[in-house]
């Protein structure tokens, strides 16, 4: 029998994609071709004025004065993204191996590994600065019962970062975790007993085999949490830090906290240099376009589907 078509005209398909097309253009297609556009023009939003400069925007990230700290920022850009995506799945993979596990009580501790995903940005950063305030917090209160000491988190470069990353990966750590637990119901456990008989420890069937069934839910929460490391950690950066402190050289020339979109931030509203905040934007995304090429071309050789 003849297949029948689902759409009688063909124009029914457009017209039915016509609302999504349309906030689609509205909301990010036009917003991202104004972007281009501005990209080629020295413009100041406070003052409202544009002039073409050409490619000068994206030759100032490199050569321009300021170009030790839009470098510097760059690097500390993907060293925060390595350690969130790197730190927050090996934890997230450890936490969700204990919660799968059959005890009494195992949903009540998956509730409380998961929900701070629910929470946003902004109110896991607010947390971790009364936490982590260097007088009244009760981290300092508890170091200061047990060894003397307060640490100044918020003021020193290395502490600084660490807690913006702890944040980051806290904050991440709930919705690796709900992913991990439903790739766990996948793995069939007769591979993990045939290795018991065959007289493989915990660790060994641990990375023999639940890891590498694993590996194309990680190759998912990779860019997922580089995602969010590129692009959502804002409200985390711009609530305990605000970019900063200055680091020791060579990281003087920029806040250690900062990162490129908070930069971008920075530049385009509290500078007002929309012109250049639009090249670095554009530069942030070719940068993840190359990191996702690569991904793709090179990680999926290690990823294992199924029984392949």
């Amino acid at each position: 029998m003849k297949d029948r078509a689902v759409f009688q005209s063909r124009y029914l398909p457009w017209v039915l994609l016509l609302p999504s097309l349309l906030i689609l253009s509205i909301f990010i297609y036009f917003p991202a071709i104004q972007a281009f556009i501005l990209s080629f023009y020295k413009s100041n939003l406070r003052l409202g004025t544009r002039r073409f400069i050409g490619f000068e925007n994206f030759t100032n990230l490199f050569t321009g004065p300021f170009s030790q700290a839009y470098k510097q920022i760059m690097l500390q850009s993907f060293l925060f993204s390595l350690c969130v995506v790197v730190i927050g799945l090996s934890i997230s993979l450890v936490l969700a191996t204990f919660a799968s596990q059959k005890i009494p009580g195992a949903r009540i501790y998956r509730l409380f590994l998961i929900w701070p995903f629910a929470l946003s940005p902004a109110v896991a950063a607010t947390i971790f600065a009364f936490l982590f305030n260097p007088e009244v917090g009760g981290v300092n209160l508890f170091l200061n019962e047990l060894f003397g000491i307060k640490p100044r988190w918020l003021d020193t470069p290395w502490l600084a970062f660490m807690l913006v990353v702890s944040a980051a990966v806290w904050k991440n750590l709930g919705y690796n975790i709900v992913f991990y637990l439903a790739a766990f119901q996948n793995i069939p456990k007769e591979y993990d007993e045939a290795a018991a008989i065959d007289g493989a420890g915990p660790l060994q069937r641990f990375f023999r085999i639940t890891v590498p069934m694993l590996s194309s839910m990680t190759f998912f929460l990779v860019f997922t949490n580089l995602t969010f490391s590129f692009f959502d950690a804002f409200g985390i950066i711009d609530i305990l830090t605000r970019g900063g402190p200055i680091g020791y050289p060579p990281f003087d020339n920029a806040g250690v906290s900062s990162i490129m979109m908070y930069r971008v931030f920075q530049e385009g509203i509290e500078q007002g240099k929309s012109g250049f905040a639009a090249a670095f934007s554009l530069f942030i995304l070719f940068i993840i376009m190359i990191i996702t090429i690569l991904q793709f071309r090179y990680g999926s050789r290690s990823v294992q589907y199924g029984d392949n």
